[in-house]
């Protein structure tokens, strides 16, 4: 076998598990809708009020039930199977979307209606995120989980680079409910790929039965370990100030390039999509995550985060966003792996579901904040703000590793 050969085996390693290629394919379709309702509910939310600060509430609004009740999703995954909360959840995000595409084409859409709507999915996503995170290694076993996660958010931002270009053209063309009503259809891909999986396949997972404090065991658990809380801490700072795009952007479109169509915040957002799936089969391609690979991904995070907040034309701007998205998702997929890596079997959904409190539960928190931000500034400076802490973290990230390290050295046993 040729190393070209070996190495494009490697990357796609985990495709060859057929629950997991129904899987990826089913989350494709879905996610790219996802991406078409994410751009177009920004753009509806700037052209019912015309403000940062709203905008940043109704992005806000999705992610309060995981910061409020996070560890309580997780808790769910670990105790029920997960293809069977997946079924519930990928339908009542469906129905959510298919309610809000009949609001905005009836003309009955107001901006409560849709922090309504966004409240009602970060509901969803309360049970959905740990799930899915917790379901992939059943899928695919131990030894293929960096490669499965890492394929996972390939296709995550697959959906990014084909969702927004598609919904640009849609409400160009025929307007904000198209994209709403695509979403809703494109959950059918998900429910069909489950019904298809073959139940035998899957790695046997031992549920947890109900007792009391397991929310407080599966807290301790995670926070006594440095690797898992070093991980859990840097996720939260970059989650919180950093991951702020669908605020950010739509922004630095509209107020700092002065575009009016959705063309070139589409372009931004696809843009942000290529790199990430240029980052993700990198990371694929690597078997083994570590501390110190995770510290030195949050740098260049943050050094192109910085070269695309200054870009003096919105062609630059575009361009930056590729290694920005790059490095933003070999970041997520390898603090995902460390995490499901370094976490025993009937503790991976608590622990799981405190890595989706960090980085999408802390979103009510910095959503706004950059919102504010921006209200108070501009667009770029809401960029190097998450640029600096992103670059901050990793450099702290890489001391304390290195600092272990030598600890390390000095006390081994001769």
């Amino acid at each position: 076998m040729s190393s070209k050969t070996s190495s494009k085996s490697r990357t796609f390693a985990a495709l060859r598990v057929r629950n997991f290629r129904l899987y990826f394919i089913g989350q494709l379709i879905s996610v790219s809708g996802t991406w078409m309702q994410s751009l177009a509910q920004g753009w509806l939310v700037l052209q019912i009020t015309g403000s940062s600060v709203d905008l940043g509430i109704a992005i806000a609004l999705q992610y309060v039930p995981m910061l409020l009740a996070g560890s309580y999703g997780g808790l769910i995954a670990d105790r029920h199977e997960k293809r069977r909360i997946l079924y519930f959840t990928q339908t009542a995000a469906g129905l959510l979307a298919l309610l809000l595409g009949l609001l905005v084409s009836t003309h009955h859409v107001t901006v409560l209606t849709v922090y309504a709507i966004a409240m009602g999915l970060g509901v969803v996503n309360l049970f959905d995120v740990p799930a899915r995170q917790a379901f992939v290694q059943e899928m695919v076993g131990r030894e293929l989980i960096a490669n499965a996660v890492s394929l996972n958010s390939v296709l995550m931002n697959a959906g990014r680079l084909i969702g927004p270009g598609i919904a640009a053209g849609l409400i160009a063309l025929v307007g904000t409910a198209a994209c709403f009503f695509a979403n809703a259809g494109s959950f059918v891909a998900v429910l069909i790929a489950l019904m298809m999986m073959n139940s035998d396949a899957f790695l046997p997972m031992r549920t947890v039965e109900r007792e009391k404090g397991q929310l407080r065991l599966g807290i301790k658990y995670a926070f006594g370990r440095p690797i898992l809380r070093n991980v859990i801490i840097a996720v939260a700072v970059v989650g919180t100030f950093a991951y702020n795009f669908t605020v950010t952007l739509p922004l630095f479109a509209t107020k700092t390039f002065h575009e009016t169509s959705a063309a070139h915040y589409g372009i931004l957002m696809g843009a942000m999509g290529l790199g990430a799936v240029i980052g993700g089969l990198l990371v694929a391609r690597r078997s083994r995550p570590t501390p110190e690979l995770l510290a030195l991904l949050m740098l260049g995070f943050g050094l192109f985060m910085t070269l695309a907040a200054l870009s003096p034309t919105v062609l630059w701007a575009e361009i930056a966003m590729i290694p920005t998205g790059a490095f933003s998702i070999a970041l997520v997929a390898t603090a995902n792996s460390l995490l499901q890596l370094n976490s025993t079997e009937h503790m991976r959904g608590r622990v799981m579901s405190l890595y989706s409190i960090a980085f999408l539960g802390t979103t009510p928190i910095g959503a706004p904040l950059v919102g504010i931000v921006v209200s108070w500034s501009n667009p770029r400076i809401g960029i190097l703000m998450g640029a600096a802490f992103a670059l901050l973290t990793g450099l702290g990230l890489l001391v304390r590793q290195r600092h272990h390290a030598r600890g390390q050295k000095v006390f081994q046993p001769a």
